[in-house]
């Protein structure tokens, strides 16, 4: 299991993800499912959570940028291309999938 929590700035919302991976599934290097648990305090993410509660780890992590299942729902839900939840999500996945090791990530920016 992996959780994430991203503070989405100057908006003030917070997403948690809770990444689960079946591991007594295949390791096939075909599929890893990941159940999510997603909740938030922001609107557009109370929809994605809805709809985004299992993802192929392998999927959405090694195949081509923008086409998984992940930037799929938050492309119909969010209207907001730059906001750091949908990378937040795809980092809690890949640390569930075993495919990455539990760090921390930041986005600091000034003017």
């Amino acid at each position: 299991m992996a959780t994430g929590i991203i503070h989405c700035g100057a908006c003030g919302f917070t997403i948690n993800v809770k990444a689960v991976s079946d591991d007594s599934q295949s390791s096939s290097r075909r599929s890893k499912m990941i159940k999510l648990e997603i909740t938030s305090d922001c609107p557009n993410y109370q929809k994605i959570a809805k709809e985004l509660t299992e993802v192929d780890a392998y999927k959405e992590i090694l195949h081509k940028l923008h086409t998984g299942k992940v930037y799929e729902i938050f492309a119909k839900y969010s209207p907001h291309p730059s906001c750091p939840g949908v990378s937040g999500i795809l980092k809690t996945v890949e640390v569930a999938a075993g495919m990455a090791l539990p760090q921390n990530a930041s986005i600091s920016v000034t003017k």
